[in-house]
Formats: structure tokens, C-alpha cells, sequence
């Protein structure tokens, strides 16, 4: 079996690169990090939980709730009851889509030029093979971390 060793570190080196990227975009736009990606997150026009943006973006509960609060004391956020659970549900607020909208155009356009390009180069299936390197990095890892908690116990 071959040590994908490299390949992985150049990977890592990627996606590190790339947070990175978004961290200094968020810095020189006057916003967290976080922050930056939850109005990401939010402006695809959907409500969504708090719970669902920890799950999909791993941003730590309590840095969500934090924003969250944040945001809904600037008018730029509203907080949606939904029935039959104690969840709400996120929304942007008109004042948080014109926000959102000007934080987000011009990352949006660098990121259409960057895929535009790449995709030129690499085709489509590289989405897809991204896509599956991180479902299944992110499989092993709950795999490893469930075996290695319940050998512990």
C-alpha cells in the first residue's frame, strides 16, 4: 500500500492556505472570522438552527450563540420560533441581507474567477474528488475518535 504522506500534507497545506485566505478577507473587511462565515452560511436564504450551522461549518456552539447575539442586537439578524421544538430558526434580516451582501460580493466574484480557473485547468470531477476527500477524512475520524472513546471508557 503506497504513503499518501505527501499528498496529504499538500492537502492540509491547501485547505490551511485557504482558511487562511478567508481569515485575512474577514480581518480586512472589519468582521470575525466567524462571523464572516455565518453570514456566509446564511446568505443562501434559508433559515437554519444554530445546531445545523455547527454541524455543516464546525463553528463551536458558544461562538455561534455569541455571533448570533451579536448580530440580533445590530438588527441583523431574527430569531424564528418554529413549532414543536425548542430550536429556532436563523434569518437574516433585510438590513443583514444589504450587510451580508456587501461582505460577500467581492468575495463571491474572487471565488468565481479562482473556480473558473481551476476548473479550466483540472475539469469538474475535481468538486467532487475535494468533496469525497473530506467525507471521508471526516469518516475515519469519527470512526477513529468513537473506537478510541469507547476503548477508553
Amino acid at each position: 500500500m503506497k504513503d499518501h504522506q505527501e499528498e496529504i500534507r499538500k492537502l492540509t497545506q491547501a485547505q490551511n492556505r485557504i482558511d487562511g485566505i478567508y481569515y485575512q478577507a474577514a480581518k480586512r473587511l472589519g468582521v470575525k472570522n466567524n462571523t464572516l462565515a455565518l453570514f456566509y452560511a446564511l446568505d443562501d436564504g434559508q433559515p437554519h438552527s444554530q445546531k445545523q450551522l455547527c454541524e455543516e461549518w464546525l463553528i463551536p456552539k458558544t461562538t455561534i450563540n455569541t455571533i448570533v447575539k451579536e448580530l440580533a442586537a445590530q438588527g441583523y439578524l431574527t430569531l424564528l420560533i418554529e413549532e414543536h421544538t425548542r430550536e429556532k430558526k436563523i434569518c437574516l434580516t433585510p438590513a443583514g441581507k444589504q450587510y451580508a451582501l456587501s461582505l460577500l460580493q467581492p468575495i463571491y466574484r474572487m471565488e468565481q474567477e479562482a473556480i473558473r480557473l481551476t476548473l479550466q485547468e483540472h475539469g469538474d470531477a475535481f468538486i467532487q474528488a475535494y468533496t469525497d476527500f473530506a467525507d471521508n477524512l471526516k469518516d475515519r475520524f469519527d470512526r477513529f475518535f468513537e473506537t478510541t472513546m469507547t476503548e477508553e471508557r
